[in-house]
């Protein structure tokens, strides 16, 4: 899977293709930083004096090498997915090879921040069915009348609790299309840039 640029985050990292290695890996110490403790002025400040540049600059240059980190951990790609993404935004080599080797290094720290500040919501523990299907009552002797029973364990600071659901298979394959559809949708580009603004 290829990370997707905007027009805005490639013009911040823009800036980053014009500086020496050194720097580069300089600003990627500070990205790190800016991960796990947040934006740190004082930093951008002596950089953008060091560099002769502003230091808004500075920040996006930071902000958009974040966010090349924060996204490649997110969804785990590959050496060779993560490097076709940064082909385009005009590296040299030995630039493309530090970033690789960064992200690779720390890839897994990225995750377990992002899951720190991420809130904590009731996930999927444990799913237990049932079909039935009931052939005739007293009022009708000839009918079908299948039901899925489903019992589901959600999870949530440690804490388990239960819910119960009843449906009959048509719902419950309308359920299932409905929800593949969204997943599908949330992979478009289009999801991605505005879950990429909401945060």
């Amino acid at each position: 899977m290829l990370l997707m640029f905007d027009d805005k985050h490639k013009n911040h990292l823009s800036f980053l293709t014009d500086i020496d290695i050194s720097v580069l890996q300089e600003f990627c110490k500070i990205s790190i930083e800016f991960i796990k403790k947040g934006a740190n002025t004082k930093v951008y400040q002596s950089a953008a004096q060091k560099l002769g540049v502003s230091a808004e600059t500075v920040q996006n240059g930071v902000e958009g090498l974040m966010y090349l980190l924060t996204e490649s951990s997110k969804l785990m790609i590959n050496e060779i997915d993560f490097q076709d993404s940064i082909l385009t935004l005009g590296f040299s080599e030995e630039m493309r090879q530090a970033l690789l080797e960064l992200y690779l290094d720390r890839r897994k720290e990225v995750r377990a921040i992002l899951n720190q500040m991420s809130m904590e919501l009731p996930h999927y523990h444990n799913l237990e069915w049932r079909f039935d299907v009931e052939l005739a009552s007293r009022s009708l002797r000839h009918q079908v009348t299948p039901t899925v029973t489903m019992k589901l364990h959600t999870e949530e600071n440690g804490t388990t609790s239960t819910q119960v659901l009843q449906t009959d298979p048509t719902n419950l394959v309308h359920l299932t299309s409905v929800l593949e559809e969204a997943l599908q949708e949330i992979k478009s580009p289009y999801c991605r840039r505005i879950v990429r603004n909401i945060k």
